[in-house]
């Protein structure tokens, strides 16, 4: 089954755009977890149970997790997402960018050494950067285009040929890089009408969607921007807001991020 394959499956059975981001922050994490040896797995595994049946992707973020040297535990929350959820698309959040022999070693980590379905990259170094991860034929290939950071316009906004760069990644990626049906982009919540104009260029390729939840993306404009005709084609990421959702009476962290995820994903579908 391909990356593309699997992805349509999780949008059908989960009825569900929403994808669950896991940036593990030692500092957020509940107190009863704080101090163990594998309290970041652990904390993402709660958070994975609870939100599995209102997800359609995971995205564990790498950074999170190479920072505190707890790769290991990231291979971990891998491999029971996989044993666990294998209809659910892993998505490893990694931004790499790199060529040749380097490109080919960022592919094995995501893809053997984390066995993610997809992994996002920058196109900043072109195609030669990306073809590496492109030799995988099941796997996926999710390229930077207009990011949800304010920062982004710095470059993306910059004219090739009287477009704004991301416009011309989202054409290069969708018209010369996509051979295989396995790529898709990064389109930032924070921005509808790009969203808009980068659905317009590409058709029905996926789209990663940060900058709902906490980075304040509008729901409602984010689905009607950048929604296919069958009502499907992203995967609306959505971390701080549903890891560390406030517990109300009753509530463990758990049942919290749960409720938050729930809403989030109805309040998605409201708009489809």
């Amino acid at each position: 089954m391909t990356f593309i394959d699997k992805l349509n499956g999780a949008w059908k059975s989960r009825n569900s755009l929403l994808c669950v981001g896991l940036d593990p922050d030692v500092k957020k994490i509940p107190e009863e977890l704080r101090g163990k040896s594998d309290a970041i797995f652990e904390f993402c595994r709660a958070i994975v149970d609870a939100t599995a049946d209102a997800a359609c992707a995971f995205k564990p973020q790498i950074a999170y997790f190479a920072a505190l040297g707890a790769e290991d535990q990231l291979e971990q929350i891998c491999s029971y997402i996989r044993r666990h959820y294998p209809d659910i698309p892993l998505v490893l959040d990694a931004k790499r960018g790199d060529i040749g022999a380097t490109a080919e070693q960022y592919a094995r980590e995501a893809f053997e050494r984390y066995n993610a379905d997809v992994v996002t990259v920058s196109p900043y170094m072109g195609w030669d950067s990306v073809a590496p991860y492109l030799e995988w034929k099941d796997r996926g290939v999710i390229v930077l285009c207009r990011t949800s950071n304010a920062g982004g316009s710095d470059l993306q906004f910059l004219e090739v040929e009287g477009k704004p760069l991301y416009q011309h990644v989202a054409r290069l990626v969708a018209e010369k890089w996509n051979t295989n049906g396995q790529c898709g982009l990064v389109v930032g919540a924070t921005f509808p009408h790009e969203l808009a104009q980068v659905r317009a260029i590409i058709g029905d390729m996926p789209l990663l969607v940060p900058g709902v939840g906490a980075q304040g993306g509008d729901v409602e404009a984010t689905v009607k921007s950048g929604k296919t005709a069958a009502g499907t084609g992203m995967m609306i990421n959505s971390s701080r807001a549903i890891l560390y959702a406030k517990p109300e009476t009753g509530e463990d962290f758990t049942a919290a991020a749960r409720r938050v995820a729930l809403e989030t994903r109805d309040t998605i579908n409201k708009y489809r």
